[in-house]
């Protein structure tokens, strides 16, 4: 009877020892687990589906995986948006490229940097109605555009014109408030419109405007050669945190390929977050930028989130047309590519 008790101790003992000896190691893997990176995103302007890679990227827990803990707000406008990186409100932003060139003009301007380009083109287009007579970007010639007072696609007006022949005194531009936009134009108040396909064009087609009465002159089909939105970086987050500037990106990227294979999903997941989204409108929008601005020839080749620098150079040329740079940027100032992932992960699936 001794020895039985005396067996079945021993194999107590065997048992504790083994378990606290597990319980240590589970100590020690909890104790290894890097912490959360807290990151400041904003956005640019109001939520809608083209940054639905972003809200899938955080519903798939992509920016958890990479130990970062992301917040995301909105601004009002590309300025305001790189004003709060400039002053370390926010740590990373989405912003029109176009407008970082120009604040990097300012003499106080600290380093701003784009680490990310989603938008491979710049969204520019002049809308307009056929019935106006218009169907080429030739036919504005003697015509009324309307452009909002925060439009910055119109500064790349001049070098447009320039390489499609335009006199540009022809062109008669009409300031407006871009809660108009669209109905002044529906209304045929103006011939066309400055602003973004998969905003006006969509926003027209759900006023009633016949789809086959729209005219969409995209800049990029006439020799713009801008990129377009773009994820900047606060110089100093850069400096501090870099890991965690790569991370984002790694998950963004993974954003990117989720929204593509699933844009219903990735919509519903904006929607969640808008007010008074509508699905098919949204989903609409996403198919649109998709096409036109992401998923490029240039991008299918090269991968998501880079630049070609000489290319980069010539839109800084054709910003120079209408902006006086006191000291022209070059695109090393512009981008930085050291925080991409590397070319076989940034390709389309």
């Amino acid at each position: 009877m001794l020895g039985i008790r005396t067996i079945a101790l021993r194999g107590l003992l065997s048992l504790f020892v083994a378990l606290s000896a597990l319980s240590a190691r589970d100590v020690r893997a909890t104790e290894t687990v890097a912490p959360s990176v807290a990151i400041r995103f904003a956005f640019d302007r109001p939520i809608e589906s083209s940054m639905a890679p972003f809200f899938v990227a955080m519903k798939d827990g992509r920016f958890a995986a990479q130990h970062l803990a992301v917040s995301l707000t909105s601004a009002a406008g590309s300025p305001e948006a790189l004003a709060r990186v400039a002053k370390g409100d926010s740590d990373l932003a989405l912003v029109d490229i176009n407008e970082l060139i120009r604040f990097r003009d300012n003499a106080d301007a600290p380093p701003v940097k784009a680490v990310f380009v989603l938008f491979n083109r710049a969204p520019y287009a002049i809308v307009a109605r056929k019935s106006r007579g218009i169907h080429l970007l030739s036919d504005l010639d003697g015509k009324t555009v309307g452009v909002a007072e925060s439009d910055l696609s119109i500064r790349l007006w001049p070098a447009l014109a320039q390489q499609n022949g335009i006199t540009t005194s022809h062109v008669k531009f009409h300031k407006m408030s871009a809660a108009v936009r669209e109905p002044i134009l529906s209304a045929g108040q103006v011939d066309a419109v400055a602003g973004f396909p998969y905003l006006s064009a969509v926003n027209l087609r759900d006023r009633g405007v016949p789809g086959n009465d729209l005219a969409v002159l995209r800049y990029a089909d006439y020799g713009c050669e801008a990129y377009g939105f773009a994820v900047v970086v606060s110089p100093v987050f850069a400096a501090v945190k870099p890991d965690a500037v790569k991370g984002f990106l790694r998950a963004l990227v993974a954003g990117i390929n989720a929204t593509v294979k699933e844009p219903v999903r990735a919509v519903d997941e904006v929607l969640g977050r808008m007010d008074n989204g509508e699905r098919d409108l949204e989903l609409e929008r996403l198919h649109t930028v998709l096409a036109d601005d992401i998923l490029t020839d240039e991008v299918r080749r090269d991968g998501l989130g880079g630049v070609d620098p000489a290319r980069l150079e010539r839109s800084i040329d054709q910003i120079a047309q209408d902006f006086k740079f006191r000291r022209r940027p070059t695109a090393r100032d512009i981008f930085d590519p050291q925080f991409l992932p590397p070319v076989e992960g940034r390709l389309i699936n």
